[in-house]
Formats: C-alpha cells, sequence, structure tokens
C-alpha cells in the first residue's frame, strides 16, 4: 500500500472509535449556571484559558504544560511591533538577530544555522512552518500585522503527541481577532526613528444574515540603521567596517477571515524585503543590493460541527505557498568585477486534518485525530549570473501523515491525569512515536502542582538534507530525526484575588541535535553530532489588578551542555530576567508601560563572549482622546545601550551589533 494514502485508511477507524465514544457519552456535563458554581470555581472564572495545549479551550491550570499567555491589550499598551518583540518579553525566552531575520532561544537552545525550527508556530491552529526550512517566522516575516491579533498562547515543553515535528521546545499560537468584535474598520499609521513607517486598514462586522468577515491589509518601511561598524571589516577597501547602506525592511501583507455558520474561510499573504548588511556568505560588504526576499500566502478551510455541549468534529484543508529569493553581489577573481548569486526556494504543500474532542463517561475528555500534509513543491536553486553557473537545481516532493489520540482523565476532583500518543510517519526520513504525560494535582484551593513528561520529534528539512552550493555549504541526504525527552515539575499559586506565582524546573535531553558545523574542507554541513543535555529553573510574579495596573516578574536560571564534553552551548544565556508592568495614569484611557530585560553573557562560535546586557523600553497609551481613537508612543532602549547577539557560521563577525535608542509613534482610529 502506498504510504501516502495509509493515513486515510487509519482515520476512519480513529473516527469510528470517536463516535462510538460519544454514543456512549450519555452522561456528558451540561454548562453550569454560575449561582450554582461552587466557591472554586466562581474564584477560578479569571482563570486565562488556551486553545493549543490539548486542541480545546481549557483553563491553563488544567493544560498539561507551563503556559503564558498575551493578550491584545497588553500588546497595544506596550507598543510591541513584532512576535519577536512579544516573545523576548515573556519568561524564558530570548531573540537573536543577525540584521537579516530574527531566531528564537528557548531554554538556552539557540543554535547557528537553526531557522526557528525547533518551534512549531500556529495561527488560528494553521501551521505556518514551511516546507523547506520549517521556519517559524517571527519578525517582520510574519504573515500577519500585529494588530490582528487577538492573544498568543505560549505553550511550553515538547508537544508532538498532539502537533509532530518542531513543536520541539514550544508550541506558540497565535489567535485573530473576530469581525463581529471590530464592528466597523480601523486605520492605523506609525511613524518611528529610522525612517519607519507602517500603515493599516482593517474591516470587520458580523451581518444579520450569520456572515461574519474581517479583511485588512497593510504596508511597513524602514530604512534601517546607517553606520553599522563592524570590526572585522576594518580595512580601506570595506569602508573600514562601517556598512552605510543595506538595513532596509519593508513588506506588504493582506490578510481575511471569513465564517458562516459552521465554516471559516481564512486567507493569508506577506511579501517582505531585507537588505543584508553584514557581508554574510563572503558577499560584498556594504552593497546594498544584497538582499532577501521572502513571501509566504495561505488558505485554510475548516468546517466545525458541535455534536453536543461538550463534542465537536472539525475537519479542515489548507494550501500554502511560500517562496524566498536570496540575491548576492560577490567579487569576481581576479580584479573588482563584481558578479551576482542568485540563491531561491520554492515550496507550495496541502494539507487536511480531521479531530474530534469530546467527553466519554464525564471522567474523560478524549482528542483523536489525523493528518496528512502532501509536499507538492520543495524546490531549491542557486546560481551565479557572471559568469553563469548553476550551483544547485534541486526538486522534491514528499509526503507525511499522522495519527493521534490524548485522554485527559479527572482521576480525583483535584486530580487530572492526561496521556496522549502520536505516531508520524514521513516519506523522506521514516516514522517516529511520541507519547505524552501529565498528573496535575490541586491540594488546595488556588494550589496547582503539575508533573510532566514528554518526547518530542524535529524531522530534518530539505535545506538541512540537500541544500549545496558549491561554495560555502554542503548538503547531508543521510540526517535522521533529533528527538528530546523532557521531564518538568510546576507549582502555580494563585494568592488572593490578584497574584499569581510559579516555579517549575526542567530536564531535557536530546538526541541526535542536528547541528551546522565546518568540515574538513571548510564546508557548512548539517550533522547529527550532538547529545545535549538541558536543565533550569523558572520563577515568576504576576498581579493584576481591577484599576488596570499589571505587572509580571520572572527569572530564568538555565545551562545547556553537549553531554559528551561538558562545554557550555554557543548562543546560551544561563541568566534571564524580564520586569514588565502597566500603571494606569488616568482612569483606563493613559497607561504608562515598563518592559526591562536582562540577558546573561553568551559564548559565540570562535569561543569568545557576547556580554550580557539590559535594555529598558517605555511605552505611553492613550485611549479615547476622542471617540475611537488611540495613540501609543514607545522609546525603546532607552539608555542607548550597546549590545551585541553571537553571530552564526556564515559570518565573518563573531558578533553584531544590535540596535540602540528608537522612538515611535503609533495612531489608531475607529471608524
Amino acid at each position: 500500500m502506498c504510504k501516502c494514502k495509509i493515513g486515510f485508511v487509519l482515520l476512519p477507524i480513529i473516527f469510528g472509535l470517536a463516535f462510538t465514544a460519544h454514543a456512549d457519552s450519555q452522561s456528558d456535563r451540561n454548562d453550569a449556571d454560575i449561582a450554582q458554581m461552587s466557591v472554586q470555581e466562581l474564584m477560578s472564572i479569571d482563570i486565562p484559558t488556551v486553545n493549543g495545549a490539548c486542541k480545546f479551550e481549557q483553563r491553563v491550570t488544567d493544560a498539561p504544560s507551563s503556559v503564558t499567555v498575551i493578550n491584545a491589550a497588553e500588546i497595544k499598551k506596550y507598543g510591541y511591533r513584532t512576535l519577536a518583540d512579544i516573545l523576548k518579553a515573556v519568561r524564558g525566552f530570548y531573540v537573536s538577530y543577525d540584521r537579516n531575520y530574527q531566531y528564537l532561544g528557548v531554554r538556552g537552545f539557540s543554535r547557528p544555522g537553526d531557522l526557528n525550527s525547533r518551534v512549531l508556530l500556529l495561527i488560528d491552529g494553521h501551521r505556518i512552518n514551511d516546507n523547506i526550512y520549517n521556519t517559524a517566522p517571527i519578525g517582520t516575516e510574519l504573515p500577519l500585522d500585529i494588530a490582528l491579533i487577538e492573544r498568543v498562547e505560549i505553550i511550553r515543553g515538547p508537544s508532538s503527541s498532539l502537533y509532530g515535528t518542531s513543536a520541539f521546545f514550544a508550541v506558540i499560537n497565535i489567535l485573530t481577532r473576530e469581525g463581529k468584535n471590530l464592528k466597523g474598520s480601523e486605520a492605523e499609521v506609525s511613524f518611528a526613528t529610522e525612517n519607519t513607517y507602517s500603515a493599516r486598514l482593517t474591516n470587520g462586522t458580523k451581518l444579520s444574515n450569520g456572515l461574519e468577515y474581517l479583511v485588512s491589509g497593510s504596508r511597513y518601511q524602514s530604512s534601517g540603521q546607517k553606520g553599522l561598524y563592524y570590526s572585522a571589516y576594518d580595512n580601506p577597501a570595506t569602508n573600514f567596517g562601517v556598512a552605510d547602506h543595506g538595513d532596509d525592511d519593508q513588506n506588504y501583507g493582506v490578510y481575511s477571515k471569513f465564517s458562516f455558520k459552521n465554516w471559516t474561510a481564512t486567507g493569508a499573504y506577506l511579501s517582505r524585503e531585507k537588505l543584508i548588511p553584514t557581508g554574510s556568505y563572503s558577499v560584498v560588504f556594504n552593497n546594498d543590493q544584497n538582499k532577501s526576499v521572502d513571501a509566504h500566502g495561505y488558505l485554510d478551510v475548516k468546517y466545525e460541527h458541535k455534536l453536543d455541549v461538550s463534542s465537536t468534529l472539525a475537519v479542515k484543508a489548507s494550501y500554502d505557498d511560500y517562496l524566498y529569493r536570496g540575491e548576492y553581489i560577490y567579487h569576481v577573481a581576479p580584479g573588482d568585477l563584481l558578479g551576482r548569486n542568485k540563491d531561491s526556494a520554492k515550496g507550495q504543500w496541502v494539507g487536511v486534518e480531521m479531530t474530534y474532542t469530546g467527553r466519554l463517561f464525564e471522567q474523560h475528555m478524549l482528542c483523536l485525530g489525523g493528518e496528512e500534509q502532501y509536499n507538492i513543491r520543495q524546490q531549491q536553486r542557486n546560481y551565479n549570473e557572471t559568469p553563469y553557473l548553476v550551483a544547485l537545481d534541486d526538486d522534491h516532493t514528499s509526503n507525511r501523515y499522522a495519527v493521534y489520540m490524548q485522554d485527559e482523565y479527572s482521576v480525583l476532583s483535584n486530580l487530572l491525569l492526561t496521556a496522549g500518543i502520536r505516531y508520524d510517519r514521513y516519506s523522506l526520513v521514516g516514522g517516529s512515536v511520541n507519547p505524552r504525560l501529565a498528573l496535575i494535582y490541586k491540594p488546595v484551593e488556588k494550589s496547582i502542582f503539575k508533573v510532566l513528561y514528554g518526547s518530542a520529534f524535529r524531522a530534518p528539512n530539505v535545506y538541512e538534507m540537500y541544500y549545496a552550493d558549491g561554495a560555502t555549504t554542503k548538503g547531508n541526504p543521510d540526517l535522521k530525526p533529533e528527538k528530546i525527552k523532557t521531564a518538568e515539575l510546576v507549582y502555580e499559586q494563585y494568592i488572593g484575588e490578584y497574584w499569581r506565582t510559579s516555579i517549575g524546573g526542567f530536564l531535557s535531553r536530546i538526541d541526535d541535535l542536528i547541528t551546522q558545523k565546518t568540515d574538513i574542507d571548510g564546508y557548512l554541513v548539517f550533522t547529527n553530532a550532538d547529545h545535549v543535555e538541558s536543565r533550569g529553573l523558572e520563577a515568576e510574579l504576576e498581579g493584576k489588578w481591577p484599576s488596570g495596573f499589571q505587572g509580571r516578574l520572572s527569572y530564568t536560571l538555565q545551562r545547556a551542555v553537549d553531554r559528551e564534553t561538558n562545554e557550555v552551548l554557543s548562543n546560551m544565556p544561563p541568566h534571564l530576567m524580564k520586569l514588565n508592568f502597566l500603571v494606569p495614569l488616568y482612569h483606563k484611557d493613559l497607561f504608562a508601560g515598563l518592559d526591562v530585560q536582562y540577558t546573561g553573557p553568551r559564548k559565540t562560535l570562535s569561543g569568545g563572549s557576547a556580554g550580557g546586557y539590559t535594555t529598558v523600553n517605555l511605552s505611553l497609551f492613550s485611549q479615547n482622546i476622542f471617540s475611537g481613537a488611540e495613540l501609543t508612543a514607545t522609546i525603546s532602549n532607552i539608555f542607548n545601550n550597546e549590545y551585541d547577539d553571537p553571530g552564526a557560521g556564515e559570518h565573518l563577525q563573531d558578533v553584531i551589533r544590535q540596535d540602540g535608542r528608537r522612538a515611535g509613534v503609533r495612531f489608531l482610529y475607529r471608524f
């Protein structure tokens, strides 16, 4: 039997079991009337909910993970501009920037050459990681304007038992705004230093016939920093190490969502062009023609039918199209003749998924499902224009399928057991089985203990396996999936009406870690070379008051080492500290925000160090200046601290200088 068809053979079996479970579940609980709730239930009403942890809505205290939820109000009041801005303010996360892309570090891991492939990014449950590099885009290449986010769910730990590959360190699920809540139109413009501006126009509502829609278009442009200095290029032939050109960044995007009865259709497209000032891959330094272009569009159609008060059947189909194009100027030896190298990737894929969630015998909450993805195109090309030379022309088609099941079992009224397992099969690299176990105990009111265990995998992508340009990199088709096993203990305590504390520890072991290294011939190549251990402690204190004042303080102590050599991994800060709070200055119409982030020193690839640093960001948010208007002013890195991020194998620089002080203002008007 053809492998690509096995998933569709197994799916009817799974959903047959699901409907049997549904038929036997005659004692499903109805929605409780608030007047009949217990004191404990009433105290829990304000606890945030999460959808992405188990593929159904539940309180974060019941989720088999350590979860952080950032809502739209926080995003606006702190003046966050990208998903990266949101994530680097979250406990245990940090971001590195090579002035082309932003890379996410989680629990001490941010490996050189990794393109955010160890974190799964979802938008309303739709997988955004592409089928070439498996990248989770968190910068200006994200195919969604940040203003369209309703909330961001950050779900820590391995989740391959539900999501398969890339759900390695975390799952980030973005939930978007609803048209029915917009009820009209809004226009937004922003201006910032470095000749930066953006504009957005959005319209949405729910019509009397039941049709709900939201449509939006946006544009962003920035000239970037001028006069970036890199000591590695400090000689007369390369402008004494100063990049006066090449940090420009621009994008445009559209987004739409239509819902009618049980159907929802979502479409998005964004194209982003970024100039590259760092001279990576030995290109001509300080040349404003070095650039990368990323474009990602998708269409997702979902049918969701509520079988009863607690059971739901969802079926969705999707199509994605991804394009990368890089243009690099290089010296043609001998002499000063310049040539142009063109690098490109084209990905197209379709997917289908069916999921059943429902109660069985009241104590069990089941999630059963299966999915299949067919990669229509996984094409990579590289060639020189002058003289014309094709270095790479590689094209693949592949498929994967998966089946999964999970049971949330209420052993006692205060004891919850979650167990799940998933099987994935890839046509290029074989199969993987990944379980999850979680025990959640609430000994007294507002106290939660979580004992968590899970395994996950990341399948090598076609870039790691097949990319070879004949100049700097070569492929490795023998790569196999890397695997992680994580044990975690979390204690959460709600104190009074406004305070919450969280203390947790984790231990992860990774085998066959895919790492980019330089081989004996001087080429960059990905290998299953490392066996790594990561351990750490995380603590957080959070408070929220009815007046609008809220704050969060967190500290992370972590260590990630090679198990064979006991050497600390590069780009691993041992300490992370975050402090952010919002203060209402005038009723609930004017807020001041403070965001302080400390990142500890990190080892570089050469064995040097990128020193620890602190950034302080301020924001001022005002609404109801007049009817329908909002104004946000921000100053980031207000003390203009100089700091660096470690470079990767393609950089001549050991460290890469980051942004200094920046200021901006955003104005929004609803009509």
